[in-house]
């Protein structure tokens, strides 16, 4: 089977995105995205779902960190969704829990190929870091858009706000890695035929 990768180049008025992923890799990532703890996150995301990634944004952060933020999820998700082309052969469904600490988080996926967020991190402040709380659960309803899935993200517990996003990104990266791991067989695994 010929190597399942995603190539994305992304400029708009507001960021310029060149992103390479492999889905089948070993976790290793090269991630600049001008947002230090958006890189963090990306970074725990790809280490777990053991996805190669390569990520370089130069982004409107004179502004705000808004569009960066969705830009990288988007061009991200659109790799996701380029690798696995017609979706055949993979799981499909994913979930998991990850703890960091006191905090827990629980995501599951379906690469229903029908896109939708549902997402309740909890968070008690308005930034982490150099990034809005709100664009960081914004990155994953954009995410679940480009990469067309369904997702639901929720923060179970915790009272330490980093803790509680990287719980979920790793969740994330955990349910990611199992919805794409391949089964065996070359079905699309949906009873219409198509995802």
């Amino acid at each position: 089977m010929a190597p399942r990768r995603g190539r994305v180049e992304r400029r708009t008025a507001e960021t310029s995105i060149r992103l390479e992923l492999l889905l089948d890799g070993e976790g290793t990532s090269e991630i600049q995205s001008g947002i230090g703890f958006l890189d963090h996150m990306l970074t725990a995301l790809a280490k777990h779902a053991r996805f190669d990634l390569e990520l370089e944004c130069d982004g409107d952060l004179d502004v705000d960190d808004h569009h960066t933020a969705e830009d990288c999820a988007l061009a991200l998700g659109a790799a996701i969704d380029q690798a696995l082309g017609e979706r055949r052969g993979i799981r499909r469904f994913g979930h998991a829990y990850a703890p960091l600490d006191e905090a827990l988080a629980r995501v599951v996926v379906d690469f229903s190929g029908r896109p939708s967020a549902h997402v309740d991190l909890g968070f008690r402040r308005e930034r982490i870091g150099d990034i809005a709380t709100e664009n960081l659960t914004h990155v994953f309803g954009s995410l679940a858009s480009a990469a067309r899935i369904t997702l639901h993200v929720d923060v179970l517990k915790g009272s330490n706000d980093h803790h509680r996003a990287e719980a979920a990104f790793k969740a994330l990266a955990l349910a990611l890695r199992d919805a794409v791991a391949l089964d065996g067989t070359a079905d699309v695994p949906s009873t219409k035929g198509v995802l």
